[in-house]
């Protein structure tokens, strides 16, 4: 006997059981982003690895050590996408959508990153995305943080979230406060650790996303970035500030706050959780003006935001609101004879096209009629259709409820009006 082949380490199967919440989840999230407006736009897992290299930054953790990037028959090298901006924004501008429009656009999918898996956190994981295109802001970046607010909302999760922001003002800004932070630091390198030596001369910002204890008090000495800001930065962020007071979201302002990848300017923002330990972060994201124009466009303003999806379904099911989205069946038909398995199948079929949105499962496999019936009871269904020899024999079906209800015989031609009554006007 063959030995058994196992899944990939980090990258789990969803069984249905499963699937029930996820499919919940997703049918808030998308109901929310339907209100607001936004498209949906599908994009490839496979893109060109210096995609990456140029619009995540060379010097990220996910570039460095994170991808899944391989040379194909052509030699082309590819890579998994480990996030989903910047194949949205080289989509955005292969396919036009930029040129003197304006657009509002979600993704769902998976992503793929090479690091430890833990809880919550898996080497292929689902993300949707959000990605706003030709808005200077701050309008639309009110509207965004008021957008993840209003999942919150819709997914019970308002008291345990909560949202911190920060901006990094503008690229002239960001690139002022790198020299001083790379001065900072360097006055103390011997304080920091293999990662923050590394991105020292190149992604400074990062080492205030420093993660280790060790290094906390040093943090908290480095230069302020509000200190670098001109005013019409500060007046952007206090607009944000101001709309989010007058809408009733709380905030709390996170000077520390950058984000990992190189392409964010102006405001960032986390939703972040302690229900969940170490991985607090929800849903993340902020204002990335220039990268349009880095990967080969025209200068474009945009934002976006993005969620891992397996971290909200843990935190939902950790608060124990979970939304269920119930995929039984309305009816079950069960059919006991070979006569009756042909009636059988007609009738789903006709129930399918008559009822669009009736979910029908017949029976198949055969077995006793009360082996069928444990199978009905079993699938959960409203209602059981029987066909047996009497009722093939006169052109007639058994109406019985599942659930508590009186059960009838009927002739074949009052089928679908009886079943439309019982399964919607009741």
């Amino acid at each position: 006997m063959a030995g058994k082949i196992q899944a990939v380490r980090g990258m789990n199967d969803i069984v249905p059981e499963q699937t029930l919440y996820w499919r919940g989840v997703e049918h808030v999230i998308d109901g929310v982003l339907d209100q607001y407006g936004y498209q949906e736009i599908r994009l490839p897992i496979v893109e060109s690895t210096q995609l990456f290299h140029r619009g995540v930054g060379e010097v990220t953790d996910i570039v460095e050590k994170e991808t899944y990037t391989f040379d194909d028959r052509n030699g082309d090298s590819l890579t998994l996408r480990p996030e989903g901006t910047a194949g949205c924004v080289r989509a955005a501008i292969e396919q036009g959508l930029l040129h003197n429009q304006t657009q509002r656009l979600w993704y769902r999918g998976p992503m793929f990153r090479h690091e430890r898996p833990q809880k919550g956190r898996y080497r292929q994981f689902y993300q949707v995305g959000v990605e706003v295109f030709g808005f200077t802001g701050p309008d639309v970046d009110i509207e965004l943080l008021a957008l993840t607010a209003r999942w919150w909302q819709r997914l019970g999760l308002s008291d345990v979230v909560t949202l911190q922001i920060n901006t990094l003002g503008s690229q002239e800004e960001r690139q002022a406060y790198r020299e001083v932070l790379v001065e900072y630091f360097s006055q103390h390198q011997d304080q920091l650790d293999e990662d923050s030596q590394r991105r020292l001369h190149k992604n400074p910002l990062r080492i205030l996303d420093s993660k280790n204890p060790a290094m906390a008090e040093l943090i908290a000495g480095a230069p302020d970035m509000q200190q670098f800001l001109g005013e019409e930065s500060k007046q952007q962020f206090a607009t944000i500030c101001q709309a989010l007071d007058a809408l009733g979201i709380a905030y709390e302002i996170n000077p520390r706050l950058v984000r990992g990848l190189d392409y964010y300017t102006h405001l960032v923002f986390e939703w972040v959780t302690d229900a969940l330990g170490a991985q607090g972060t929800v849903c993340a994201g902020g204002r990335y003006d220039g990268l349009v124009e880095q990967l080969g466009g025209k200068p474009t303003p945009a934002i976006g935001c993005a969620m891992g999806l397996e971290r909200l379904i843990l935190l939902l099911q950790a608060q124990d609101v979970c939304p269920k989205k119930g995929l039984n069946p309305d009816v079950y038909i069960v059919a006991l004879g070979e006569a009756a398995e042909v009636k059988a199948r007609l009738l789903a079929e006709k129930i399918r096209m008559a009822l669009p949105t009736c979910r029908v499962l017949l029976n198949a496999g055969g077995g006793s009629m009360k082996a069928q019936f444990k199978r009905a009871d079993k699938s959960g269904a409203k209602v059981a259709l029987v066909l047996a020899e009497e009722e093939v024999a006169k052109q007639q079906v058994t109406l019985k409820p599942l659930q508590g209800g009186e059960q009838k015989t009927l002739s074949k031609d009052y089928v679908m009006s009886e079943l439309t009554k019982v399964l919607y006007e009741n």
